[in-house]
C-alpha cells in the first residue's frame, strides 16, 4: 500500500470505530451514569493494553541476547514513559476524560447525531488552543467559523423564536473543545518514541484515575443504581458484553488515530477525515434509532459542518494562492528565472 494512503486508511478505521462507539454509548448512557461509564470506558482498555505491553516487553526481552546486559537495561527502561512525554500524556488524559463526561451527559438528552456533530467541532477549536498555548495568531477565518458554529448550535436548540438554549448543547460543544485539546496533545505525543499502544495505555490509566473523584461525587444512590445495572441477573451479561465491545472499539479508535498522526507532518492534514464520523453515525441513527430532525436542526447541523470544513480547508487555499502569486511574480521578473517554476 502506498505510504500516502496509509494515514487515510488508519483515520477512516478510527472514525468508523468511533461511530460504533457512539452508538453503543448511546444505549449504555440510558442505563449507567456518565462518570461510571467513562471510567469503565477507559479502565478496561487500559488493562487490556497494559497486558499487551507487558507481554510484548517480556517477549522482546527473551529475544534479546541473554548475555548482553546493555540490552537488558535498555529493555527495562521501556516500562515507564520518558520525561519528555509526561506533559502531553497528562494533558491528553485530562482532555479525553473531560471530553467523555461532557459527551455522555449530552448524549442522555440529545440525539446521537446532535451529540456527535457537537463533538466533531473539535478541529474548529484547535487554532484557539494553539493561540492560548503556543501564542499562534487567530485568523479571521477562525473567528468567522466560530460565529457560524454558534449560530448552528442555536439552530440545534430547535425553537429559534424563543431561543431555548439547552445546557446539553453547551456540554456537547465543550466535548468538542476538549476533543481539540486531545487531538493537539495526541499529535505532539505521537512524535515521541512511544508506540501507539504504550501511549494509549498510560493515557487511559491517568484518565481513569482522574474520573474516580467524579464517580465519588455522584452520591451513593447513583452508584448503587449503576452497580445494580451491572449486576442484574437479567441484563448484566448483555451490558458487560457491550462494555467490553466498547473497550475494544476505544482501543481501535485511539491506536489507529495515533498511527495516522505518526505518518503525517501536521495534525490538520487529517482533520477533514474526522468528519467521516458524522456520515457513519448518521447511518447508524437512521438504521437503528429511527430519529428524525426538524428543518431548523438540519440547518444547524449543516452550519456546524460547513464551518468546520471551511476552517480546515481555507488555510490551505490561502497558502496555495500565496505560493501561486509569489511564483507568478518571480516568473515575470527579469531576474526571476524560468517561468516554468513549479508550485
Amino acid at each position: 500500500m502506498p505510504n500516502q494512503f496509509k494515514p487515510v486508511i488508519f483515520m477512516l478505521l478510527s472514525t468508523f470505530s468511533l461511530s460504533i462507539t457512539g452508538l453503543l454509548a448511546k444505549h449504555l448512557s440510558e442505563q449507567i451514569s456518565p462518570a461510571v461509564l467513562s471510567f469503565l470506558r477507559f479502565s478496561i482498555p487500559c488493562i487490556l493494553l497494559f497486558i499487551f505491553v507487558i507481554v510484548t516487553n517480556l517477549v522482546g526481552r527473551n529475544a534479546l541476547d541473554q548475555h548482553s546486559k546493555e540490552h537488558q537495561r535498555s529493555g527495562s527502561k521501556q516500562w515507564l514513559p520518558p520525561k519528555s512525554m509526561h506533559f502531553p500524556i497528562v494533558i491528553r488524559a485530562l482532555c479525553i476524560a473531560a471530553c467523555q463526561i461532557c459527551f455522555l451527559i449530552s448524549l442522555q438528552s440529545l440525539s446521537l447525531v446532535e451529540s456527535v456533530v457537537l463533538f466533531s467541532t473539535g478541529p474548529l477549536f484547535i487554532p484557539l488552543l494553539e493561540k492560548l498555548i503556543f501564542g499562534v495568531k487567530v485568523s479571521i477565518v477562525t473567528v468567522f467559523g466560530l460565529t457560524i458554529t454558534f449560530s448552528g448550535v442555536l439552530l440545534l436548540a430547535g425553537d429559534v423564536s424563543g431561543i431555548h438554549f439547552k445546557p446539553e448543547l453547551l456540554l456537547g460543544l465543550m466535548a468538542g473543545v476538549f476533543n481539540s485539546g486531545s487531538q493537539l496533545s495526541l499529535y505532539r505525543a505521537t512524535k515521541g518514541n512511544m508506540t501507539p499502544i504504550e501511549l494509549n495505555a498510560w493515557t487511559f490509566l491517568i484518565a481513569s484515575l482522574c474520573l474516580i473523584p467524579a464517580m465519588m461525587m455522584q452520591g451513593q444512590g447513583v452508584l448503587a443504581q449503576d452497580v445494580l445495572s451491572l449486576t442484574n441477573a437479567d441484563t448484566h451479561v448483555f451490558h458487560w458484553l457491550v462494555i467490553v465491545s466498547l473497550a475494544l472499539l476505544v482501543i481501535n479508535t485511539q491506536v489507529f488515530r495515533a498511527k495516522a498522526y505518526k505518518l503525517v507532518d501536521s495534525g490538520s492534514q487529517l482533520a477533514p477525515l474526522i468528519f467521516t464520523n458524522l456520515l457513519f453515525t448518521s447511518v447508524w441513527q437512521w438504521q437503528f434509532l429511527e430519529h428524525t430532525f426538524s428543518t431548523h436542526q438540519l440547518q444547524g447541523i449543516g452550519l456546524i459542518i460547513t464551518a468546520s470544513i471551511i476552517n480546515t480547508f481555507m488555510p490551505r487555499v490561502q497558502a496555495h494562492y500565496i505560493r501561486y502569486k509569489a511564483a507568478k511574480v518571480v516568473s515575470l521578473s527579469p531576474k526571476g528565472g524560468s517561468p516554468l517554476l513549479k508550485l
